[in-house]
């Protein structure tokens, strides 16, 4: 009995297999060998995806911190081109227009203007006379500072925050992009 039902089984598959080839239609194009030789050559490479985490191209030369505000990433970059590290991070209500900056001012740990005690706080900028600058919540999170307050902290984790403390001296260049 097994035998008939899967000799019936395999008549029908069979059936519906002619009947899906018979209504194909005839204008279906199957690459040559030669069409698919000549989609690889060398000219007609597809293009790597770029790296996400690469520094962005347009960001200057030399050694920077690179903050790009559409990514909220920031990038630390020594002199040699090489990004020593990237990580997200967390901006407020105000941000600092594209351009090139430099690190005026730092401060180990006081009280945000959130209210919030944060640590290694390397400022680079003044918008509408808020100061803009990195640092990391004491308590370790990344939660963004009130969005109704007017305020310029860039927030990142505590071990990002460490390592931009010890990169970002006065005076070291902080370039923003889009």
């Amino acid at each position: 009995m097994v035998a008939g039902l899967t000799a019936a089984a395999v008549a029908v598959v069979c059936f519906l297999a002619y009947q899906a080839s018979a209504n194909a239609p005839d204008s279906v194009a199957v690459p040559s060998a030669e069409a698919s030789h000549s989609a690889a050559a060398p000219s007609e490479k597809p293009k790597p995806a770029k790296d996400p985490l690469a520094v962005p191209a347009d960001s200057d030369t030399g050694a920077r911190v690179v903050y790009s505000l559409k990514d909220r990433r920031v990038w630390i970059v020594d002199d040699k081109e090489k990004a020593l590290r990237t990580f997200a991070v967390m901006p407020s209500s105000v941000s600092p227009l594209p351009g090139v900056y430099q690190v005026t001012s730092r401060s180990g740990t006081i009280k945000g203007s959130d209210g919030v005690l944060i640590e290694h706080v390397v400022r680079f900028a003044n918008v509408d006379d808020v100061s803009v600058g990195f640092s990391a919540a004491q308590d370790g999170s990344m939660r963004s500072p009130d969005p109704t307050m007017k305020t310029g902290g860039v927030r990142m984790k505590r071990a990002d925050g460490n390592a931009l403390w010890t990169f970002a001296t006065v005076g070291v260049k902080v370039v923003v992009v889009p």
